[in-house]
């Protein structure tokens, strides 16, 4: 049974953020689907990966090419996991069910802390999937380093 951790961003935006946690994910040996709302988002999150860390390569592709199924990482707004994904990166309040906590690796859900109405989703997301009896973490980049903060 996986874990959902919940990532408070405040001193890094979604576009740094998001390539960090990747590597490791990609480094655990897992396929990754990260989940956003909107297309245009999406695509402009891609772009973002593409330009990448200057000593590395990131790779993945958005969802709904001919080659979903062998992309280490595919962003999509859609719930489906072509790629094989063992772990499902939630962005911009993408919606996560305590079954797929259950039947993942694990779920990241980042959420921007500048921002009053995602930290309000992510709360609920909290109490949602805690309350159906995942197991989650949240973590807070606030002192400069991420720390954990409380588990359930």
């Amino acid at each position: 049974m996986g874990a959902a951790y919940f990532y408070h961003l405040t001193r890094r935006p979604l576009e740094e953020t998001l390539p960090l946690l990747l590597d490791k994910a990609l480094g655990a040996g897992w396929r990754v689907a990260v989940r956003g709302v909107d297309d245009a988002r999406l695509d402009w999150l891609d772009a973002r990966l593409w330009l990448g860390p200057e000593d590395g390569f990131l790779p993945h592709g958005r969802a709904g090419g001919p080659h979903d199924a062998l992309q280490p990482v595919l962003l999509t707004t859609g719930p489906e996991r072509p790629n094989g994904a063992a772990c499902v990166m939630a962005v911009d309040g993408a919606p996560v069910t305590p079954e797929e906590v259950q039947a993942l690796e694990r779920v990241c859900i980042l959420f921007d802390g500048n921002d009053g109405r995602a930290v309000e989703g992510a709360r609920a997301q909290w109490r949602a999937l805690t309350g159906a009896g995942c197991s989650a973490q949240y973590w807070s980049e606030a002192s400069g380093r991420w720390e954990k903060k409380a588990e359930a």
